[in-house]
């Protein structure tokens, strides 16, 4: 399965998130730059007034919301979410902070290009605890992971992964914030290398030229 960029304009994402928005903060500072090439065409959440869609607004970017308890089975979240975020033609959808899994219609829609940030070094440690976990369990080494979402919680095809060293004096707060530091510059740098160069998914393995 190959994506590769459309010539001659930008690069376009969704980013769809639940809360404060770091990660897209991050993501519009990166596209302030042309060379960057890629432009947020919208930003979608599952709950509203949350800070990161001030922020999106305060760019001058699209954004909706779509809360579950808005629909009266979950099978239509799924289809109205579906249907907004391709309204926008979305190259690559990106989750930053989505807490909500999203369900088949969506999965089928947008399969090979909706990506997840994940902080813990999958397959270890998956779920919402990741640094939890991680200095529960006494590892020297934890980190983030960009994956490509399929039907499991945190299982898809791996994009990328950075390390972040577990220090002695660590708690669940400071190992948290310097997991947040390298995933923001992982998000940042492997969705321009995606707007650059496309992708390749063969089965588990993902291959960016």
């Amino acid at each position: 399965m190959r994506y590769a960029p459309v010539a001659g304009r930008p690069f376009r994402i969704v980013v769809l998130i639940s809360g404060g928005g770091s990660n897209l903060a991050a993501l519009l500072e990166a596209c302030a730059d042309p060379a960057y090439g890629v432009r947020v065409v919208a930003v979608g959440a599952d709950r509203d007034g949350i800070a990161g869609l001030k922020t999106a607004s305060a760019a001058g970017v699209p954004t909706f919301a779509d809360r579950v308890k808005d629909y009266s089975a979950r099978a239509e979240w799924d289809q109205a979410l579906t249907g907004h975020v391709a309204a926008f033609e979305p190259d690559l959808v990106v989750s930053a902070g989505f807490l909500k899994l999203v369900g088949p219609l969506f999965l089928d829609r947008f399969e090979g290009r909706y990506v997840n940030t994940h902080n813990s070094l999958l397959p270890a440690f998956p779920g919402m605890n990741g640094p939890r976990d991680a200095l529960e369990y006494g590892v020297k080494i934890a980190g983030a992971t960009l994956f490509f979402v399929d039907a499991g919680v945190d299982t898809g095809p791996i994009l990328a992964q950075v390390a972040v060293p577990v220090l002695g004096d660590d708690d669940v707060d400071t190992l948290t914030e310097r997991i947040k530091t390298a995933e923001r510059a992982q998000l940042v740098e492997c969705v321009g290398r995606l707007a650059q160069h496309g992708w390749t998914l063969t089965g588990r393995k993902v291959t960016v030229p």
